[in-house]
């Protein structure tokens, strides 16, 4: 396989031509969804050197890999439920993630686990961290440090003094999870696989008792054509039942949503160096560094309603604020919330009643020839999940290559080492701040070349965003080009973070964004105009949601917003 040089690139050109490979190639894997395990699974196929095309009927990771924790990490509370084999897993994966796969997406970032009890929760905690350090194998973060409540309050001046009698600090890693997923599945592009977006698979064909392909309908335009594929991977998370409906058979296993809400805080509102756990009565609570913001979350409860645009309420955003404020001198209000946003775990159905407690561990199975579903998990394990996938298209393949995914660098992830280290003549070469580089090459990393290669004819695009300065005007370009964004949400939402990282929630870059994508998307003033406004719908309906108390009120909120992606239909969970 001869790669081209640009085919790691999801533009509007890219996309007319992968319709066309859709229609008229014969696949050997066609994966449904592209979030980050069917990303993962595009990834694993394509660099077995399978015939492989990815379709997602949204945006890349606009389902629940782009509303995670954006941690990838063993986690501690699996140790108390004495699920050791899926902790090593998750830090082996950390592991690879941070020193092979993606050094440039991935960082380590450190936490602080209160005491609360003198004499025995000192040695309980150490004795756990301490299978955490070693567990996984080689590990490139420290190891656990025993603090004082002293020590412990010089890193985390917020907490209450009264609220702990020590601490152990210690060590996961963090990522933007949107970017992560996008960048996953660009990368199976570049190795070959036909990836495209507003794609929705609308139907499952079958010959004889075998599945063989789907029909896919292009989102924009609802054109439909069968593509034809040996094997259907139905990585679809929280949708996984609907396709398996779908397919005409019974799955071999239910998957359930289980809702986590975040909310997002301004830097300067928690004084501290250190992210921080905190145990609540049902599961854990996070309080995590994210850039000039702080990360809160999560929740933890049942959902029966809309997939795709899950609601968080008012009661949602209380209970984070309460646990929070347990332990914080100076309590944070509703006020202070800069973004939030709710997502969906895809948990497997039947084990218990309580979400919390339900398996992270995921399942594969091949409930027909020809379809392959993959559900369950978490974020830290979609490499894992992706190869258990492929590995059973194996039955209806032959004989395939092994999976070669934990040697394969994401792209950026190649010179990005040396570009960090060559951050101060790069700040030279463009006039931008040494902080601003460094930014970038966490986002990009040696992909940041292409990035600037767009900022040659018109140095406009090097100027900040006016309403959200963290982001440059070339980022809002690179996004469409390059990253395969369609749509104001994907730019706002996704590929930068404006919707949760700014107090307007994008609304004020809506203007800026359409500018810059129209002549790239060829929008006509109209399309423009109407882009703008449905994404001010979008987030009004959102903050109303927040407004009020139940799901079921809140989810009709949401919905009254209107879908920029049209004729999706709207799916809702099953108990």
């Amino acid at each position: 396989m001869v790669m081209q040089p640009n085919s790691a690139r999801l533009g509007p050109e890219e996309r007319v031509q992968a319709w066309k490979d859709l229609q008229e190639r014969e696949f050997d894997v066609l994966v449904i969804g592209g979030g980050v395990t069917g990303s993962g699974a595009a990834l694993d196929a394509a660099t077995r050197g399978l015939r492989t095309a990815l379709v997602e009927s949204r945006d890349f990771a606009s389902g629940t890999s782009s509303r995670s924790s954006k941690l990838f990490h063993g986690g501690l509370r699996y140790l108390e439920q004495m699920n050791f084999g899926l902790v090593a897993e998750a830090l082996r994966e950390r592991e690879l993630m941070l020193t092979t796969i993606a050094p440039h997406l991935v960082h380590p970032v450190s936490f602080l686990y209160p005491l609360s009890h003198r004499g025995w929760e000192r040695p309980y905690v150490a004795t756990g961290l301490a299978m955490y350090d070693q567990m996984g194998g080689a590990r490139s973060v420290p190891r656990q440090k025993h603090l004082t409540r002293g020590g412990a309050l010089k890193l985390f001046p917020s907490l209450k003094s009264d609220s702990l009698v020590g601490a152990v600090r210690y060590y996961d890693a963090q990522a933007d999870d949107a970017r992560h997923t996008m960048t996953v599945a660009r990368t199976a592009a570049h190795y070959g696989a036909v990836v495209r977006s507003s794609t929705e698979v609308v139907e499952i064909v079958r010959e004889a008792d075998r599945v063989v392909g789907a029909v896919v309908r292009d989102v924009e335009t609802d054109e439909r054509i069968t593509v034809r594929a040996k094997v259907v991977v139905n990585a679809t998370g929280v949708w996984t039942d609907d396709v398996q409906r779908m397919s005409g058979g019974r799955g071999r296993f239910r998957v359930r949503a289980s809702k986590g809400v975040h909310i997002l805080v301004p830097r300067d509102r928690i004084a501290a160096e250190v992210g921080l756990i905190l145990r609540t009565e049902k599961s854990v609570l996070f309080v995590i560094p994210w850039g000039q913001q702080w990360l809160i979350g999560t929740t933890d409860t049942d959902w029966t309603l809309d997939l795709a645009h899950p609601a968080a309420t008012a009661s949602d955003i209380e209970y984070l604020l309460e646990h929070a404020n347990s332990v914080l001198a100076t309590p944070i209000t509703k006020d202070d919330i800069l973004g939030v946003y709710a997502g969906l775990r895809p948990l497997l159905a039947g084990e218990s009643e309580d979400t919390s407690q339900l398996s992270r561990e995921h399942a594969v199975a091949r409930p027909q020839p020809g379809l392959v579903s993959i559900a369950g998990g978490k974020y830290t394990t979609y490499r894992v999940m992706a190869k258990d996938a492929i590995d059973i298209a194996g039955r209806d393949l032959g004989e395939i290559k092994e999976s070669v995914t934990d040697r394969v660098p994401l792209l950026g992830a190649d010179g990005y080492a040396a570009m960090v280290n060559l951050t101060h003549e790069l700040s030279a070469q463009t006039g931008l701040p040494s902080w601003r580089i460094e930014h970038l090459l966490n986002r990009y990393g040696s992909k940041l070349d292409e990035l600037l290669a767009l900022t040659a004819e018109d140095e406009t695009l090097l100027e900040p965003v006016t309403s959200a300065e963290t982001y440059l005007r070339v980022e809002l370009k690179y996004a469409v080009t390059h990253e395969g964004a369609l749509h104001l949400a994907d730019v706002l939402a996704r590929r930068t973070r404006m919707s949760i990282e700014t107090k307007h929630r994008g609304v004020d870059a809506a203007e800026e964004t359409a500018d810059i994508m129209a002549p790239l998307l060829g929008w006509t003033e109209e399309q423009k105009r109407q882009e703008v406004e449905t994404y001010r719908e979008r987030v009004a309906a959102e903050r109303a949601s927040q407004e009020l108390d139940t799901d079921s009120e809140s989810d009709a909120a949401r919905l009254r917003a209107p879908e920029m992606r049209q004729g999706l239909r709207r799916v809702t969970a099953t108990k």
